[in-house]
């Protein structure tokens, strides 16, 4: 499955590669891929992933999840 989550704060391959190491640490992650121009982070996984986990640790390493506007 896979779900994406806006970020923010993304701005260069060092960015993208702190995200990815730290996400695919978390039990059923399968794969990340960070969109720099839109700070979108795509999760490919399987099972049952504790998203909690997922923004808790985005926001450690300094890319929280950008909240949805809803209109």
């Amino acid at each position: 499955m896979e779900t994406k989550i806006q970020s923010s704060n993304i701005k260069c391959g060092g960015c993208v590669s702190s995200i990815t190491n730290a996400l695919t640490k978390i039990q059923g992650i399968k794969a990340v891929n960070v969109d720099i121009p839109t700070n979108e982070i795509t999760i490919d996984f399987e099972g049952n992933v504790d998203f909690t986990a997922v923004r808790n640790k985005l926001k450690e390493i300094g890319y929280p999840e950008k909240p949805v506007e809803i209109k």
